[in-house]
This record gives C-alpha cells, structure tokens and sequence, in this order.
C-alpha cells in the first residue's frame, strides 16, 4: 500500500451527514462540509458554498495561500473580477484559481451555489490592493 492511500481515509458524505452552516470565509454565503479534509488529514478541503444574503460589498479584493483552488458552479451565477478580467461563472462551469491570483466575487445570483476545492484545507485569504475598479452587483428582488 502506497503511504499516500495510508495517510488518508474512505469519506462518504450523504446531504443529510452534513447541513449548510454559516460561520464560513463570509457570513454572507453558507457552507455544507464533504468530509474530504478530514478524510485527507487537512491537504485539501471540498465544501458547497451557497449564497446566504445578497451581495452588498462582496469579497473585497484578496488573494488567497492555497497551492489548489477551483470552483465548479452547481447552481445560479456568479460575478468575479480576476485581475482586471470581468468573468461571469455559470452552472456548469469550472474556475482554476491559480494561486496568488488577485480576485474579488462582486455579484452573484440568489441560487448559487458552487463546489470548492482548495488544497491545503485551511488556506488562508489575504486583503490586497486591487488593479481596477468593480462593477456594482446586481439588486436582488
């Protein structure tokens, strides 16, 4: 047996096993843990994220310390400035982070939701200053 598959564990989440909870990175989305950083000893975390209240601010421009980042969006859609790029993220579509990438989430609609999947488990984000100026969200009804 490699020492890899010896330093994690089987993990199999049912939506029932684990409720979206707030008290997540933002207080304005909730969050629904896979059980992935505790079955891979914290190398990686995999969590639902789900627009909780509507956008107000957003993110604010950060970066975060992660060697892995991606976001697959389930549901709804999601407004991100990467850089000085104006992206529009879609269910269905997949996001690479690359780290160290300087991006603020201004917008987003009131059913997203999106997979997360950043290794280490317990990245760290950073406030930074930003190369351009941010579009105002959309009100929500």
């Amino acid at each position: 047996m490699s020492k890899l598959a010896l330093e994690t564990i089987f993990s199999h989440v049912k939506p029932a096993d684990t409720p979206f909870v707030s008290g997540g990175l933002r207080d304005f989305f909730t969050y629904r843990d896979l059980g992935v950083e505790e079955a891979t000893g914290g190398r990686v975390i995999a969590q639902l994220v789900r627009a909780n209240e509507a956008p107000g601010k957003g993110t604010g421009w950060h970066v975060h310390e992660a060697r892995f980042h991606i976001v697959y969006m389930l549901k709804g859609w999601a407004r991100f400035m990467y850089e000085d790029r104006n992206t529009l993220v879609e269910a269905g579509d997949c996001v690479h982070q690359a780290p160290g990438i300087r991006h603020f989430l201004f917008d987003y609609s009131p059913d997203m939701e999106y997979l997360e999947v950043v290794g280490p488990a317990d990245f760290g984000s950073i406030e930074v200053e930003g190369p351009c100026s941010v579009p105002e969200p959309t009100p929500w009804a």
